[in-house]
């Protein structure tokens, strides 16, 4: 077994654990049962955490069995420039993202071009993931134990695209890197800090196409984010 991981597993059910994650997610009976089946399914497939460049990381990720993955189409790992300043992290793939292969495709996708395009930025300017690397089935809300699997392979993802500012794009994603309960209305526009990393919170695209009335609110969140690289 990989203590390496198991450590790691152990440390993130005792995180989701503090901060009550279960329950702001999902009710499950025990974090810390299913966080355990999750260490037995990925020291099954002989992983490990010990990898030197995105592109090593990547081929892991391609190559992980976990019970999401069947249900989608494609891994979706990253798209954009991996040596950018600015690293975008939402929550997981959608429907047109599964089908492509790529994050913030689509509607949604167009939408978080125009909105970097407004503060000077080409999609090819920044790098961009998500907090799950499959399509939830019904682009329904990840689940805990789904962030509690993927988020070491996140962790090791920012480690090793080392960006100068971090831009979380939704709830999922806020709560995630941020360890908070916090709801992301309270959090946007706020500068944050990650792994020493400058990191600002805004809404998902997703959700400001379904409300555009708040559209306005986020574009001050994306001159915040040009601010803070400018800073940098």
């Amino acid at each position: 077994m990989n203590e390496n991981l198991l450590q790691i597993e152990r440390l993130l059910a005792d995180w989701y654990k503090t901060f009550g994650i279960d329950h702001v997610f999902y009710k499950i009976n025990s974090i810390e049962k299913k966080t355990e089946d999750q260490v037995h399914q990925t020291s099954n497939n002989k992983e490990t955490l010990n990898f030197s460049s995105i592109e090593e990381l990547k081929q892991a990720v391609l190559n992980l069995n976990y019970p999401l993955k069947r249900t989608a189409r494609n891994t979706v790992f990253s798209d954009g420039n991996p040596n950018s300043a600015v690293m975008i992290i939402g929550e997981a793939p959608g429907q047109e993202e599964d089908e492509q292969g790529k994050p913030f495709v689509g509607q949604s996708g167009k939408l978080l071009n125009n909105m970097l395009a407004a503060v000077g930025l080409k999609r090819s300017d920044v790098y961009i993931s998500n907090i799950l690397f499959w399509r939830p089935p019904g682009n329904r809300t990840p689940s805990a134990e789904e962030i509690a699997f993927c988020m070491p392979y996140v962790k090791l993802h920012i480690m090793l695209a080392r960006p100068k500012v971090l831009l979380l794009l939704g709830g999922v994603a806020v709560k995630s890197i941020l360890n908070t309960l916090e709801p992301i209305s309270k959090l946007r526009g706020l500068k944050n800090t990650y792994m020493g990393i400058d990191t600002i919170a805004t809404f998902h695209p997703a959700y400001l196409l379904r409300s555009p009335g708040q559209k306005a609110i986020a574009f001050r969140d994306f001159i915040a984010l040009r601010k803070l690289l400018l800073r940098n």
